[in-house]
């Protein structure tokens, strides 16, 4: 589906500062690998790009296309929206890397912002993250504190660094306040497959998981925690509606004060190609409220390991960790660089599963 809207309002445009912003608008388009209404991944990236239409107002104009698969589906779908006068692409997913480079070099005046990606050919492209491991690290605490089976089920995706990544930081940081706990891990090799996602959630269960945890996208996982009388956390939005009683909380993605500062640059002539991580501290990443079921003890807990991130005082990958494989990684009071997270291939020491090839 492609939705374009221009809001009226010159007078908002004008209120905004420059007269420039009241003249054509800035036509800025979207590509999501899912659709808008998963509640996930998706769901959020359309969120900020409503929040750019409320705050921009007549200054711009948004389209998008959802669903879009990785390679000449998606090159197709940009390569469309330039032709039509789209100035700035947002692509958000990971699997875009090589199609927004390609299309990037038969387009340099347009400004393409990918999502969680390493590749960077051309100077009309930018890179963003979010350093979702922050929050993972803060439901892993939760999690190793309330599970009474010690068992905890991950529904994961694809097994790229920032899956892996996010594995190994819930893991640590539940293994520290519960030595007996244990992750299952079932990878269903989709971003977005409600079918497949609770076939996986009653699998985990089944090995006797009593709290689930996903990187995937739909409310599937959390509408079988409920079902079944489990906890679980959600992914990327408030899923709390879709399991009042099992959901614990959930890491926000919180897409829209960049985008919205992104389309301002390219508004004023100032859009430079960057490559920003950010986390907690810059309000990125987000917690949906939490559950009432959660300990006040457990809740002060995570709360402070929060702050504690935000401020700087505290990284999730601090040593001494090792490698599955008993091997060294981070020496005592070590931090992991930047680089080492972003191409993480390994599980850290304790995790029995195979990272699948």
């Amino acid at each position: 589906m492609k939705r374009r809207t221009l809001l009226a309002g010159a007078a908002l445009a004008t209120a905004l500062g420059s007269a420039a912003w009241a003249s054509d608008p800035l036509k800025i388009g979207f590509i999501y690998i899912g659709p808008v209404g998963d509640y996930g991944w998706s769901w959020t990236h359309d969120q900020a790009r409503q929040q750019v239409e409320a705050e921009l107002g007549a200054a711009v104009e948004t389209s998008f296309v959802e669903n879009v698969p990785y390679g000449a589906d998606a090159e197709r779908v940009m390569t469309q929206m330039a032709l039509s006068g789209t100035s700035m692409i947002f692509a958000t997913s990971f699997g875009y890397g090589p199609d927004v480079n390609a299309v990037a070099a038969r387009f340099p005046n347009v400004a393409f912002e990918h999502a969680t990606g390493y590749m960077q050919e051309h100077p009309n492209v930018s890179l963003y993250n979010a350093r979702f491991y922050e929050g993972r690290a803060v439901i892993g605490h939760i999690a190793g504190k309330m599970t009474q089976t010690n068992t905890i089920g991950y529904i994961a995706s694809f097994p790229i660094p920032e899956v892996i990544m996010g594995i190994n930081s819930a893991y640590l940081h539940a293994k520290a306040v519960n030595p007996d706990v244990q992750f299952r891990v079932i990878w269903v090799y989709s971003w977005f497959d409600p079918a497949l996602e609770a076939d996986a959630a009653n699998a985990l269960i089944e090995q006797g998981a009593d709290i689930l945890m996903q990187h995937t996208d739909s409310t599937a996982p959390i509408a079988i925690a409920e079902e079944r009388g489990i906890m679980a956390f959600g992914q990327a939005s408030d899923m709390t509606e879709f399991g009042p009683t099992s959901h614990l909380t959930a890491i926000l993605d919180v897409w829209g004060p960049y985008y919205v500062e992104r389309a301002k640059a390219k508004i004023d002539g100032t859009w430079e190609a960057g490559d920003v991580w950010h986390g907690i501290n810059e309000g990125m990443v987000g917690f949906a409220p939490m559950n009432p079921r959660i300990p006040a003890d457990v809740r002060a807990e995570a709360e402070a390991m929060i702050a504690a991130i935000a401020a700087g005082e505290y990284h999730p990958f601090t040593g001494p960790i090792n490698k599955a494989d008993g091997s060294p990684w981070l020496a005592e009071g070590e931090v992991a660089s930047d680089g080492d997270l972003l191409s993480m291939n390994f599980y850290v020491e304790g995790i029995t599963a195979e990272i699948p090839n």
